[in-house]
This record gives C-alpha cells, structure tokens and sequence, in this order.
C-alpha cells in the first residue's frame, strides 16, 4: 500500500547539476529537448483528463451523487498538468534561446 505514495522522480536525471554543466549550445538544446518531451507528456495526460471531463459530462448519471466531485475533481487535474506543459515548454524556450546565445 505505502508503495503506491511513493514519489516517482518525473526528471530520471540529476536536472540540477545538468542545468549547472550547461555550458555550450548541445547542453542547452539537450535540455531543451528534455522539458519538450515532459511537456508533450504532461498535455497527453491533460486531454486525458479533458475526455473524462467530457465523459462525466455526458454520462453523469452513471456515476450519481459523485458526478460533481468527479467533474470538479477531473477539471482540477486537467489545469494543473496544462500548467505544468506551459511551464516545461517555457523552460524548453528559454534553454533554446540559450542555446542560440551559447558558444559552440
């Protein structure tokens, strides 16, 4: 039971000392890279949650009383992983501009 709060690291690199290193334009556009594929993932598991809002929406009588805390509950999710993609992708951004300042 314990197993399933474990945190799951979503970064599987040391993101710190990666940042700190990143000197010369392949660093940059590498982690550039990286925050755009966590934030291709954190949109995907958005729209998941838009089309079981969209669901809960359509078929809310299936799931009675609970349908306003599921549709609250699922709206809730859906905004915060479209915050945590536009963050990525702002990251993404500024490391791609860094990028093109940094020396070969």
């Amino acid at each position: 039971l314990l197993a399933s709060c474990a945190h799951i690291d979503p970064h599987p690199m040391d993101m710190t000392s990666a940042i700190r290193s990143a000197t010369t334009k392949a660093d940059h556009n590498a982690l550039a890279q990286h925050y755009e594929k966590a934030a291709e993932r954190l949109q995907a598991k958005a729209q998941e949650q838009k089309n079981q809002l969209a669901e809960y929406k359509t078929h809310g009588y299936y799931y009675g009383r609970q349908t306003e805390d599921l549709q609250e509950h699922t709206e809730a999710l859906a905004r915060l992983y479209q915050q945590a993609a536009d963050a990525n992708m702002s990251i993404a951004k500024s490391h791609r501009q860094m990028a093109e300042d940094a020396k070969q």
